[in-house]
């Protein structure tokens, strides 16, 4: 039985990219037999995520016919999960507090020699790796910010090769170092975006994933956390993200597009679906 999922984040209104989104999970849950489509409000970031938006969320599933089974699933009810999770992760000796700022890593990347980069940005030089327990102890009890990054060589050493399935392209390998030592969580926050997705996703019995291309490249950092915390891996669609007549990308901040726009401007939701669909042939055809 296939569960797939639709999970926004409540920091904005949604626009026609999501509706394209929203649409493939929904269509390829309903295509099977007892198949399960959720939706989940990832408002794991409280400084950016308003009720309102999560409110307009609603809404607009709701306008556009995408119906949804069970409860919403709203991550800021669910912090002991993460939690949970991060603790084993600890207790595993793969977590390390890294207390550097964001710009004290990239005025050390900046100043290496290979300045190394992967595919979600700089990738950290490892500073805090080597600090002893007792430095950083000392630094956490002074209070001291910082990120508690997932040492990742450690981590591939005990998962071994890994590989996830796409669905468009069979299997590929997990490069675990691609993005290096990810934050998995922080000091005033329990958990990142990469840890909190992973445990939703297992908790909800998630069996495909489809999201944006621009997702790709984390999906071997929630592979690698999905064999760290024993948990069985979805498979994924990762569909081209639709773009506008200029060829740019379809954002929260493009008013003109917005779902509750849309509406207003007495478009009917066959309409919006039908514009999404001829986004997606037209984006598609170029490449």
């Amino acid at each position: 039985m296939v569960t797939t999922r639709f999970a926004p984040s409540p920091t904005g209104l949604l626009h026609i990219g999501h509706a394209w989104s929203a649409l493939m999970g929904w269509r390829a849950a309903r295509a099977e037999p007892g198949g399960r489509f959720l939706l989940r409000i990832e408002d794991i970031d409280s400084a950016r995520c308003r009720p309102e938006y999560e409110q307009a969320i609603v809404d607009d599933m709701t306008w556009l016919g995408l119906t949804w089974d069970g409860p919403v699933r709203r991550q800021s009810d669910h912090l002991d999960d993460y939690r949970a999770a991060l603790d084993r992760l600890q207790e595993a000796g793969l977590v390390y507090p890294c207390f550097c700022t964001r710009r004290q890593i990239r005025d050390e990347v900046r100043a290496s020699a290979s300045a190394p980069h992967g595919p979600l940005g700089l990738i950290y030089p490892g500073t805090c790796r080597p600090l002893s327990d007792e430095e950083r102890q000392r630094r956490i009890e002074v209070g001291e910010s910082y990120a508690l990054r997932l040492d990742m060589e450690k981590a591939a050493a005990l998962t071994g090769p890994l590989f996830w399935r796409e669905k468009a392209g069979g299997e590929v390998a997990v490069d675990p170092m691609a993005n290096g030592d990810v934050v998995v969580a922080r000091k005033e926050t329990a958990a990142s975006y990469h840890l909190t997705v992973t445990v939703d996703d297992h908790l909800q019995g998630v069996t495909l994933i489809n999201r944006g291309r621009d997702l790709y490249h984390a999906t071997p950092i929630h592979r690698m956390l999905q064999a760290l915390l024993g948990y069985d891996a979805p498979d994924y669609d990762h569909h081209g993200l639709l773009l506008d007549a200029d060829g740019k990308r379809f954002a929260k901040r493009d008013r003109a597009v917005t779902i509750q726009a849309l509406r207003e401007a007495g478009y009917t939701p066959e309409q919006v679906i039908a514009m999404a669909e001829q986004l997606a042939a037209s984006t598609a055809a170029i490449g």
